[in-house]
Formats: structure tokens, C-alpha cells, sequence
């Protein structure tokens, strides 16, 4: 391009010097040497401000390390093809759910053992309730009794053993009646806590039932969504654990294609959310691809701190930090095939110096076009 540039400053002085005769001399020569270096550095120099370029950019992908939940032996792996698309809840691989289904029949059993004893709860509340009322009625009876012998004590008309009986008989009353209601506080307390309207010791069945279940249907593991195994080095035979944290799967989520370019700091003020921007790729020689600037990050990674204990040095900030910019692409790609991954050559496109635009644009399609030229052997 700078050639291209010189060669079409050198045409233009040449037809000057032609049509207007200027002599060449140590004064008219230097000069329009000296005014093509100036208008091409100025060019250049506009044209990097205002239309940034990097090469360094690449397309970010999400993948899932596969740990399953449980511990036990693999007894299947289905025949998923590495880097064949796979739809989410398709079978992966299974583990040995013997002794999580016996565990889940256990807890089955203490599940029906805990409902048929809050109907035994039930029974007893209610004769908890029979016994106090009864007590109640007896307890009356009781005082009345005693108060009528007491008032007849005075008169000389029932004998002091008598009355001792009567008292005797009020006070047991008295003292059965308040173990009844004991009886029945702690027989109310056994078969009215619940909770969300279930009693507790079957809520709490219910609790480890629901987590056996899910240790059961753990040994399933199933894809986690739409995506693709790129590796399947699992065989029969292997124990899968879940600790340590060590993936027996990498899952690649199916995703749009969208990059993430370093740019120099210089250009922070020229970019913008929603920038026209190209991509040119090394594995697509001569082509270029429209894309977006869709976000621009607001933390530079460089330069993260974490506490620690750390004394951070100068060279914490000689880390060359670059901001990191989101674009996503606006043509479909579909028919290369690119492997996620891949690296890129950017060039974003701003309102200012819109002229200066065009020298980008064919700088840009230049270098893709340089990418059919390497010498590796």
C-alpha cells in the first residue's frame, strides 16, 4: 500500500515537473521527496489512530469438563463420534447403578415406614386428647368432693379420715390430669411438626429419597447441551470419581462465532460499540469478513490483583496491556469449516476519518492475500 501510495505521488510530481517545467534542482527535487515522505507518514499515521488494526485476535469457545457426580464403574460408553454434533440429554456414558438403586429402595422403605407412623402419631394425639379430657372431667369431680367434705369437716359431719381420702383422690386427679396434658403437648409436638404441611420425619424421608434418586440418575451422564465430544478416551472398565476434580470428558458447548482482538491503547478513544469492523484468517487466504464490534471489555487482565501476600514489583506494571475487544461476525462461515479457535486479522472501521478508511480496507485485503505465501517446509 505505501508503495502504491509513493508510486502515485511520484506519477503526480512527474506530470507537475513535465507540464509546468520546473527544472530539477537541489531545491524543487528534495522538496517533492520531502512532501511524499510527509503525506505519506501523515496518512499512515491518521489512518492507525482513527481505523485501528491488530493481529491479534482469535475466536473464544466455552467447554464443560465432564465429572460426573458419582463414584463407580463404567459400565458404558455410548459410541459418540469425536467432533460429531450431539444434542443436549443424549447418553454419554453410564456408571454401575447397582448401589444407588439399592439405596434408593432403602430409602423407599423408610419413606413408607415414616407415613405409617404419622398415622400411629395420629392415633395417639387422639387419645392423648381422650385422656386429658377425661382427666379434666375427673379432676372436677374431684374438687367439688373435696370441697363438700371440707365444708361438712367443719360442721363434724364427716370424720378428718374421710376428708383426707377426698383430698387424697383430688390432688391424684389433679396430678393425672397434668400428666395428660404433658402426654398430649408431646404427642401434639410428634405429629403436628411439619413442615410445608408434611411432617417432619416424613419430610426428611422424602429429602434423602430425592437424594438417592439423584444419585441414581447420576449415573447417566448425558450431554449438557447442543455440542460435541472432541476426545472419547473413556473405555468400559474405568472408575469414574468425582473427586478429585478430574474430567474423564471435555464437552465444547455449539456456539455463534464471536472473537475477542487486543488492541493498542492509543485507539481506546476511537472505539466504539457497534464499530464496523473486518476479519481476515490465515486458513482463508484473499477473503475478508464483515463483522461487529459488539462490546469492548472494561477490565484489562494484565493487571488484576487479588489479595495475597505478594509485594508487586515493577514488572507487575511492564506487563504490556492491551484492552480486549468483543466483535461478532455478520456473514455466515458455515462453508469453511473453521475449528474453534481460530486465529484472525481485525481492522475496525470508526466514523472519524471516514476517507483514510479506504487505505485500511486495502491494506487489510493485501495481508489476506500475503496468507497464501509461507515458506514452512
Amino acid at each position: 500500500m505505501e508503495l502504491m501510495i509513493l508510486v502515485i505521488y511520484a506519477t503526480f510530481c512527474w506530470g507537475i515537473f513535465k507540464f509546468f517545467k520546473i527544472p530539477l534542482n537541489k531545491w524543487t527535487v528534495p522538496t517533492a521527496f520531502l512532501g511524499g515522505v510527509i503525506l505519506l507518514v501523515s496518512m499512515l499515521l491518521f489512518m492507525n489512530y482513527n481505523h485501528p488494526h491488530t493481529k491479534l485476535a482469535t475466536q473464544y469457545y466455552i467447554s464443560t469438563p465432564i465429572i460426573p457426580n458419582v463414584r463407580g464403574k463404567v459400565i458404558e460408553v455410548n459410541p459418540v463420534k469425536p467432533n460429531q454434533l450431539v444434542k443436549q440429554g443424549e447418553v454419554l456414558f453410564r456408571i454401575e447403578p447397582t448401589p444407588y438403586q439399592a439405596e434408593v429402595d432403602l430409602r423407599k422403605a423408610q419413606l413408607a415406614d415414616a407415613e405409617q407412623s404419622v398415622k400411629s402419631l395420629n392415633a395417639d394425639y387422639q387419645a392423648a386428647k381422650a385422656k386429658v379430657t377425661e382427666s379434666k372431667l375427673m379432676i372436677t369431680q374431684r374438687q367439688k368432693e373435696f370441697e363438700r367434705y371440707r365444708q361438712l369437716l367443719g360442721s363434724n359431719s364427716v370424720s378428718r379420715s374421710d376428708f383426707d381420702l377426698r383430698e387424697r383422690e383430688y390432688l391424684v386427679a389433679k396430678a393425672t390430669h397434668e400428666a395428660n396434658l404433658a402426654a398430649l403437648e408431646k404427642a401434639e409436638g410428634l405429629y403436628l411438626s411439619k413442615i410445608d404441611g408434611v411432617n417432619t420425619a416424613v419430610a426428611q424421608a422424602q429429602a434423602q429419597l430425592e437424594q438417592a434418586q439423584f444419585d441414581l440418575d447420576s449415573t447417566v451422564v448425558k450431554a449438557p447441551a447442543d455440542g460435541f465430544i472432541s476426545q472419547t478416551l473413556l473405555r468400559e472398565g474405568m472408575t469414574a470419581n468425582p473427586l478429585p476434580l478430574r474430567p474423564v470428558m471435555t464437552f465444547t458447548h455449539q456456539q455463534d462465532k464471536q472473537f475477542v482482538a487486543a488492541f493498542r491503547q492509543n485507539s481506546l478513544l476511537r472505539l466504539n460499540v457497534g464499530n464496523e469492523a473486518e476479519l481476515a484468517f490465515p486458513a482463508i487466504p484473499g477473503k475478508v469478513f464483515k463483522a461487529e464490534v459488539i462490546g469492548i471489555l472494561p477490565a484489562i487482565g494484565e493487571h488484576e490483583l487479588q489479595a495475597n501476600g505478594t509485594l508487586y514489583t515493577r514488572r507487575f506494571i511492564d506487563n504490556e496491556a492491551m484492552p480486549l475487544v468483543v466483535l461478532k461476525l455478520k456473514e455466515d462461515m458455515s462453508a469453511y469449516n473453521l475449528p474453534y479457535g481460530t486465529t484472525a486479522e481485525v481492522a475496525v472501521y470508526t466514523e472519524h476519518a471516514h476517507h483514510l478508511a479506504m487505505m485500511r480496507k486495502i491494506l487489510l485485503r493485501m495481508n489476506s492475500w500475503k496468507n497464501y505465501l509461507y515458506l514452512d517446509h
